[in-house]
């Protein structure tokens, strides 16, 4: 029996059928099995009330932060962020096998570039495809993923941009388009 080329993929929302068909026409033609090792992030409930109490008037919390957060149900917001993220990679496990690929998938709660480093060594990946949303500022400074990823990995490593295809990736400046 042949051994599998593993690939490890990381992603920060689940994947459209087309990201999905991009991915496997990247690992078309090669001689072993391709298995794709996906790895989603957790939604981090913390981010996700900061983010909704930033959303309200300066006023109201400032005149009674303690009584803002009595309101929020935190195990709720917990399993609701557990909930969509399986939901996500579980969506994204079909998107492959519907694109004709194997794929296995976990829901990651470790800092995502340590989880992609585990997943690389645990499975002997022969490479590792990081694929997010454009992060401008981030890929300035070289603090993304795919920066952090490249220092940290000794295998070749691709940035791909959710929902563009290779043309318009290659367009403007790595894959950022509307510039």
């Amino acid at each position: 029996m042949s051994e599998s080329y593993n690939v490890v993929l990381l992603i920060e929302q689940e994947l459209s059928a087309a990201d999905a068909a991009q991915v496997v026409s990247l690992h078309e033609g090669l001689d072993e099995p391709v298995v794709y090792h996906v790895l989603l992030p957790l939604e981090d409930a913390a981010a996700r009330i900061e983010a909704a109490m930033g959303s309200l008037a300066a006023g109201e919390v400032m005149a009674s932060p303690a009584m803002v957060m009595s309101d929020v149900d935190l195990e709720a917001v917990r399993r609701d962020c557990e909930e969509r993220s399986s939901g996500e990679l579980q969506h994204t496990v079909e998107a492959l096998a519907n694109a004709g690929a194997s794929a296995v998938g976990s829901v990651v709660t470790d800092p995502p570039i340590d989880a992609l480093a585990a997943k690389v060594a645990e499975v002997d990946g022969r490479e590792a495809i990081i694929l997010t949303r454009p992060h401008v500022v981030a890929e300035f400074f070289h603090v993304d993923w795919t920066s952090k990823a490249r220092r940290k990995l000794g295998v070749p490593t691709l940035h791909l941009l959710e929902r563009e295809n290779f043309d318009e990736q290659a367009g403007s400046g790595e894959g950022i388009t509307g510039f």
